[in-house]
C-alpha cells in the first residue's frame, strides 16, 4: 500500500506561510542565495551581519587602527563576530558588500506606540545556515565572543560559552584582554545584538530589552577604554540593540548620553521595517 501523508503533515500553518513569503521578499536573503553569493556576501551565519556591516560603513567604529580589542556579547550564532574578524584582517579573502544606511530619528517621548506583538527571531538565524570557521590572513588584535549558547569556531575569534554577567566569566575576559593590552587593558569596542525571547506580551518584551541594556551598560563601565586613553574623541564605542519604547529613551538620556561624547539611534536598512528593534551607537566613553 503506497504511503500517503496525512492532512496534518501536508498542511502549512498560516505563520509558516507568512514566514516563507517574508523570506522570499527579503533582499538580504536573496543576496546570500544568489549565484554570486560567495563573492557578494560571504557565508554569514546570521542576517544581522548585514546590519553591522551597514552601521560600520556609515560610522567606521571598527575601522580605526587603534581598535585592538572587540567584545561581542550574546554572539551566537556568530554573524557579528564574522564581520569583526574580517574588519580586523582575519579573513581578507572575503570582501563584504557595500551598504547604504537610512537614518531614522529616534521617536520623541510621548509618541503613540504600537502594542502589536513582535514577530521577532532573537538570534536572526531563520534564513541562514551555520558555517564553521574559515581560514584566512593573520589579523590584528583580540576578538572575544561570549554566549551561553554554543558557537562554532571563527578564525581570529576566541569564544567563551558562558554568561557574560558571571564573575568567573569576567575574570576570564580580563585575562584574555590582558594578553593583548596588558593588565589594565580594556575593550575598544563592545557589541551587543542580544534580545530576549519574544513572548507576545509587548510590555514584557520591552522590560526584557531594558534589563539587557542595563546589564550591558554596567558591564561596559567596567570593561571599555575611555576616549582619553585612546587619544581619540570617539574612542571607546558601544553598540547595543534595543526595542524602541519611551523606557529605552529614558535609559538613553539617563545612562548613555551623560557618559559618551556621541550617542545615536540607528535603524539600519537591513533591519526589517516591521521590527521595533533599533540600535544605540555610543562613542567616546568619558570614563567614570
Amino acid at each position: 500500500m503506497p504511503f500517503r501523508p496525512s492532512a496534518l503533515v501536508c498542511t502549512k500553518k498560516p505563520s509558516s506561510s507568512v514566514w516563507l513569503a517574508r523570506q522570499a521578499r527579503d533582499p538580504y536573503v536573496r543576496l546570500r542565495s544568489s549565484p554570486n553569493a560567495s563573492v557578494a556576501a560571504p557565508s554569514y551565519r546570521s542576517r544581522s551581519a548585514f546590519k553591522l556591516l551597514e552601521m560600520n560603513e556609515k560610522w567606521h567604529f571598527l575601522d580605526h587602527r587603534d581598535v585592538q580589542v572587540v567584545l561581542d556579547l550574546g554572539s551566537a550564532p556568530g554573524g557579528w563576530s564574522q564581520v569583526v574578524a574580517q574588519k580586523l584582517g582575519w579573513d581578507n579573502n572575503a570582501r563584504p558588500p557595500r551598504m547604504s544606511e537610512r537614518r531614522t530619528p529616534y521617536p520623541e517621548a510621548g509618541t503613540n506606540w504600537s502594542s502589536k506583538p513582535e514577530d521577532f527571531d532573537p538570534l536572526d538565524i531563520s534564513d541562514l545556515e551555520a558555517s564553521g570557521g574559515t581560514s584566512g590572513a593573520l589579523g590584528r588584535g583580540t576578538i572575544i565572543a561570549v554566549d551561553r549558547l554554543h558557537m562554532s569556531p571563527i578564525t581570529g575569534v576566541q569564544f567563551i560559552q558562558a554568561d557574560f554577567l558571571e564573575a568567573d566569566t569576567e575574570v576570564l575576559l580580563r585575562s584574555l584582554i590582558a594578553h593583548q593590552a596588558g593588565p589594565a587593558g580594556k575593550a575598544d569596542v563592545i557589541l551587543c545584538d542580544m534580545a530576549g525571547n519574544a513572548t507576545g506580551n509587548a510590555f514584557h518584551d520591552i522590560e526584557d530589552s531594558l534589563a539587557i541594556c542595563d546589564s550591558v551598560f554596567e558591564f561596559t563601565k567596567r570593561h571599555i577604554r575611555s576616549a582619553e586613553s585612546v587619544g581619540r574623541i570617539m574612542g571607546g564605542a558601544l553598540l547595543i540593540k534595543h526595542f524602541v519604547h519611551p523606557l529605552l529613551y529614558i535609559f538613553r538620556k539617563k545612562h548613555l548620553e551623560p557618559n559618551f561624547n556621541d550617542v545615536r539611534y540607528i535603524k539600519p536598512n537591513a533591519s526589517r521595517t516591521e521590527s521595533k528593534e533599533g540600535y544605540f551607537l555610543c562613542r567616546g566613553w568619558k570614563g567614570l
